[in-house]
């Protein structure tokens, strides 16, 4: 029986996998234009993006907790073991789910060029962001992210 129950919370914290991740981009954001605002970042702080739960880990441990439960026993035993069971199972698989779908975090701080301050809160990108970095302020669809401006050059003449 742990044969089955070791795929069924595998399979629970890969369907409820995701991602803040400024370094990835959705199907949907893709070939889309965004809105760019130029910031400097004021400070960061770590934090932590709670997982989610959406109830497929509960589901799939409620089910392997029930056939687990239901091979204890006789008839009138199994079915008790077995409700037993995947009350267990759906509260061990929504506590699996919410963990593996937990992410480390970062807040940043960015005052725009206008004045006004934005705090901003994403995954730990590829790049490091520290106080005093110039930045861009990329949206797109509604989601919002981080990343170090890119260096400037001359602008060509105009002809």
């Amino acid at each position: 029986m742990k044969r089955a129950l070791i795929p069924a919370l595998l399979l629970a914290l890969v369907a409820g996998c995701t991602t803040t991740s400024p370094d990835v981009i959705s199907k949907d954001d893709a070939n889309r234009m965004a809105t760019v605002i130029d910031g400097v970042v004021l400070s960061t702080r770590p934090v932590t993006v709670d997982g989610s739960q959406s109830g497929v880990g509960a589901a799939a441990g409620g089910v392997v907790g029930a056939v687990a439960g239901s091979s204890v026993g006789g008839r009138r035993e199994s079915a008790i073991v077995g409700v037993l069971g995947a009350v267990a199972g759906a509260v061990a698989g929504n506590a699996v789910e919410r963990a593996g779908t937990r992410e480390d975090a970062v807040e940043i701080l960015v005052q725009l060029k206008s004045g006004e301050r934005r705090a901003i809160v994403q995954a730990k990108a590829g790049e490091t962001l520290n106080a005093g970095d110039a930045v861009i302020i990329v949206t797109t669809g509604g989601k919002v992210r981080v990343t170090k401006a890119p260096a400037t050059t001359p602008a060509a003449p105009r002809i």
